[in-house]
């Protein structure tokens, strides 16, 4: 197994906060076909840094890699490394995208954080690296904005 992978195939523990996580990088199996990857996370979780409340989002990270791909379990640990982590939605949602294109430099990169409502109000933080390459199939996230009952 490769040294640099931290993650796959070994036992790993959940990092305490982002700045610790690592994010594993392995090579794209199919580099020079472009195609869509997508994360989806719908139950990620954050703190609000001013209340300490938690905070909830839908998170859908789509990329199309370019040399490589992001590790899954890497991920999974990243985005869990949030759950005491104290930062808004905005910071939150962008902190992770950037993080992804330092790891793998995708050709492109697009990112939905649905965030669930406190205080009444919910706040969508939407981020993209550019205009996704044509010829690539690129489904609509399918997210509803939020509506009260």
């Amino acid at each position: 197994m490769d040294d640099a992978i931290k993650h796959l195939g070994r036992q790993s523990d959940l990092p305490d906060n982002p700045d610790d996580a690592i994010l594993d990088a392995v090579p794209n199996p199919h580099q020079g076909t472009p195609y869509v990857v997508r994360f989806t996370a719908p139950e990620f979780t954050s703190i609000c840094p001013v209340t300490g409340q938690p905070d909830f989002a839908r998170l859908i990270i789509d990329y199309v890699p370019k040399a490589h791909i992001v590790e899954s379990k890497s991920l999974k640990l990243f985005l869990g490394s949030f759950r005491n982590h104290g930062a808004f939605h905005e910071d939150c949602t962008l902190l992770i995208a950037k993080r992804i294109v330092d790891a793998i430099e995708p050709e492109w990169l697009r990112i939905g954080g649905y965030w669930y409502p406190r205080g009444g109000i919910p706040i969508d933080v939407f981020y993209q690296t550019g205009e996704p390459p044509s010829g690539v199939w690129l489904p609509d996230p399918d997210v509803e904005t939020y509506r009260g009952r």
